[in-house]
C-alpha cells in the first residue's frame, strides 16, 4: 500500500488495463485533489453502477470549496494497470479522537465511493486496505448508504471493527406515465388524484425547463420560494446560508450542464410561482428541492404539479425509478411507494476498539433520541430540525 501522492501510471490503451495488471492504491491530500482528477473521476463515475449526483465531481467540488476546510480532505484512490477503479473523498475530522467522516454532511442523500464495474470486488478490498484507520481511537463514518452502494463492498471487506445501524427512510416509485402510476392507487383515491390533476391542467400553467444560462438565477428563485413556503414553520438553517445558496448555483448549473439535473419553472399567468430541482443519474431521479408561492399552493395541488413535471422528466430520460429521497412527508405516501432505508456504516481499527465503541454508543443515543422526538414530541422535533433530520 502506497500512502503517499505519486505519479499516476499511464492507462492502459482504449482504458483497458491488461490482464494481469498491477494493483496501486494512492491516498491524496491536496485541497485541490478533486479538480485535478475530475475527468478521471467523472469516467469512473460513469462505470460505476451505482454512483448518483452526489458522487458527480460536479457535486463534490462544488461542496468543497464552500464547506471543506484546508488541509482536511483524503481521498482514497485504487488503480489497476493505471486506470482508475476505485476512488473515494472523505473528510477529516479535528478534535482529540479525529477519524474521517464522508463529504455532504446532511445536504445529501446517498453517500457512496466509486468502483468499476468489471473489477468491483477486488478494487473494493484494494480500497479497504488503503483506509489509515490504524489508530486504535479513528474511525469512519459514512451517513446515508444505501443497501445496494459500492461502499457496502468496501465494507465487506474491511478488516478491522465494524458497525451497521439504519438510517433515513428512502421512498422510490417506478417511473412510468402518470396514468399506469395512478393504476397502482385503490379506485377513489386514483379518481380524486385524476380530478386534481385535470384540475392543474386546466389551470394553464406553463412548465418551463431552464436552460444552463440561467440557472444561477433560477435557483435564487427556487430559495426565495422555498423561504416563503416554509415562512409560518421554520426552514432548514442551513438552506438560508449564502455559503449552501453558492454551493446550490455552482453545483446545479455543472450539473444541468453535464445533463445530471433538470431546473423546472412554472408560471401562472405569467408570474414565477414554482422552481424545482430534478437530480438525474442512470439509475434514479430524485427531486432534492423546491420552492412554491403559498398563492399557488391556495389554487392547485403541488404535490401533484410538482411530482408530475418531476416524473414526466425521469420518463423522458430512460430512467427507470423516480426516488423521492429522504423523508416520510404526508404527500409522499399518496403515492404508495417502496420504501427503503439507508444504512450509516461505522469502521474501526482492528484489535481493542475504545472509539468504535464510543462512536456507536453515540449512535445509537442519537437514534434513541430522533425516535422520542418523532413518537413523543412530533412538533418539537419538527421546530428543531424542520422537514429534515441533521
Amino acid at each position: 500500500m502506497n500512502t503517499g501522492a505519486r505519479p499516476a501510471a499511464l492507462p492502459a490503451p482504449a482504458g483497458e488495463p491488461a490482464r494481469g495488471a498491477r494493483w496501486t492504491t494512492e491516498l491524496r491530500r491536496e485541497d485541490d485533489a478533486l479538480e485535478t482528477l475530475a475527468e478521471e473521476w467523472d469516467a469512473l463515475a460513469a462505470r460505476c453502477r451505482t454512483a448518483t449526483f452526489f458522487q458527480s465531481t460536479h457535486w463534490q467540488r462544488s461542496w468543497w470549496r464552500h464547506y471543506g476546510t484546508p488541509g482536511g480532505l483524503l481521498v482514497v484512490l485504487v488503480r489497476r494497470g493505471g486506470l482508475l477503479v476505485g476512488a473515494g473523498a472523505f473528510r477529516r475530522l479535528g478534535g482529540p479522537l479525529g477519524g474521517l467522516t464522508g463529504l455532504g454532511d446532511g445536504l445529501i442523500d446517498f453517500t457512496d465511493v466509486l468502483l468499476d464495474d468489471d473489477c468491483a470486488d477486488r478494487a473494493a478490498a484494494e480500497f479497504a486496505a488503503a483506509l489509515p484507520l490504524t489508530r486504535p481511537w479513528h474511525t469512519l463514518e459514512l451517513r446515508e448508504v444505501h443497501p445496494e452502494a459500492a461502499v457496502q463492498r468496501v465494507f465487506e471487506h474491511w478488516r478491522g471493527r465494524r458497525r451497521r445501524f439504519q438510517d433515513s427512510l428512502c421512498q422510490y416509485l417506478p417511473a412510468v406515465p402518470m396514468e399506469q402510476l395512478l393504476k397502482r392507487l385503490p379506485g377513489k383515491t386514483a379518481q380524486r388524484n385524476r380530478v386534481k390533476l385535470r384540475k392543474i391542467a386546466e389551470a394553464g400553467v406553463e412548465v418551463r425547463s431552464t436552460p444552463v444560462e440561467e440557472v444561477p438565477a433560477a435557483v435564487e428563485s427556487l430559495l426565495r420560494l422555498h423561504f416563503l413556503q416554509w415562512r409560518e414553520r421554520g426552514v432548514t438553517p442551513e438552506h438560508r446560508t449564502e455559503r449552501f445558496a453558492r454551493h446550490l448555483a455552482e453545483s446545479t448549473t455543472a450539473l444541468v450542464a453535464s445533463g445530471g439535473a433538470a431546473v423546472h419553472q412554472f408560471r401562472l399567468d405569467g408570474e414565477l410561482m414554482a422552481v424545482t430541482l430534478l437530480l438525474l443519474c442512470p439509475s434514479f431521479g430524485g427531486l432534492y428541492l423546491y420552492g412554491v408561492h403559498p398563492a399557488l399552493r391556495e389554487r392547485l395541488d403541488i404535490a401533484g404539479l410538482l411530482f408530475g413535471a418531476a416524473l414526466d422528466a425521469t420518463v423522458g430520460a430512460g430512467i427507470p425509478v423516480l426516488s423521492l429521497l429522504r423523508g416520510q412527508e404526508p404527500y409522499k405516501q399518496r403515492w404508495r411507494p417502496e420504501q427503503l432505508s439507508n444504512q450509516r456504516l461505522l469502521f474501526g481499527p482492528a484489535g481493542p476498539a475504545p472509539a468504535t465503541t464510543a462512536r456507536a454508543a453515540t449512535v445509537r443515543a442519537r437514534q434513541s433520541a430522533v425516535h422520542v422526538l418523532r413518537t413523543r414530541f412530533p412538533r418539537l422535533k419538527e421546530a428543531l430540525v424542520a422537514h429534515r433530520l441533521s
